[in-house]
């Protein structure tokens, strides 16, 4: 055998022997940036209040119109970050095919793969939690109890589409419920499994060996949180233009 076939059989061992083992570098990679980071944990808060609020007491129904209106921005937020944020936060990115989806159910050790971002099942779970929150957000926008509290366009339509935006808003509660409680019944298994998904959107930070080899980081420079400010202000006014039409 000359030398050159043996450098040949040399980098193609070598060449398999990279794609196949991943880097046991702890070194963390940036996988989150600051702004989606900050709207998963406010997006939680403003859900959660807009349930406790409406549960609770109704007395509280002015904070829960308000916590309605907070998510609803936090969600366009989401929706435009989609497409103009950092790489992993982009939908085109992390939305597979329902069929890579299935595939990704079906495996024995899915719950092992190492990923980048959302996991093709997880990206749909998201996108269907998205929806079912937004139909409740912009429902809550037209509904009325006739007595006390109502919506900001809930007299800017006629009463037979208020009363189905309102009944729409009702019904859409067991969809809610169902998707919060999956959502958090797959951050619990998850955690079992040594595999946290809440320290990630935490700091926003992987270390690479929990990562695809040559795992690409994500931007989080100053320009992009610029532009997220900005976006967060212009949905924040929106939302102040839509709360003082409530009262």
């Amino acid at each position: 055998m000359n030398k050159k076939c043996a450098l040949k059989i040399c980098a193609k061992f070598s060449g398999l022997m990279m794609k196949s083992n991943p880097s046991n570098s702890t070194t963390p990679v940036r996988i989150w940036d600051l702004p989606i980071r900050i709207f998963h944990v406010a997006f939680a808060l403003c859900v959660t209040g807009a349930i406790m609020t409406v549960k609770l007491s109704d007395n509280w129904m002015d904070l829960h119109v308000k916590f309605g209106i907070a998510t609803l921005a936090l969600l366009s937020f989401r929706l435009i970050w989609g497409f103009v944020g950092s790489r992993y936060a982009r939908f085109t990115q992390f939305v597979k095919s329902p069929q890579a989806a299935w595939r990704y159910l079906r495996a024995s050790r899915a719950i092992e793969h190492k990923q980048a971002g959302h996991n093709p099942l997880g990206a749909w779970s998201v996108l269907a939690m998205l929806l079912i929150i937004g139909i409740q957000a912009v429902t809550g926008l037209f509904t009325s109890d006739d007595i006390l509290t109502a919506g900001p366009f809930a007299n800017s339509v006629s009463e037979a589409t208020g009363a189905l935006m309102t009944r729409l808003h009702h019904i859409n509660e067991k969809p809610l419920f169902i998707i919060l409680g999956l959502h958090i019944l797959a951050i619990t298994i998850y955690s079992l499994k040594r595999h946290s998904l809440i320290k990630p959107m935490i700091t926003g930070d992987k270390p690479a060996n929990q990562l695809p080899v040559n795992t690409q980081s994500a931007n989080d420079g100053i320009v992009l949180r610029f532009l997220a400010l900005v976006l967060a202000l212009v949905l924040a006014v929106v939302a102040y233009w839509l709360i003082t039409k409530t009262g």
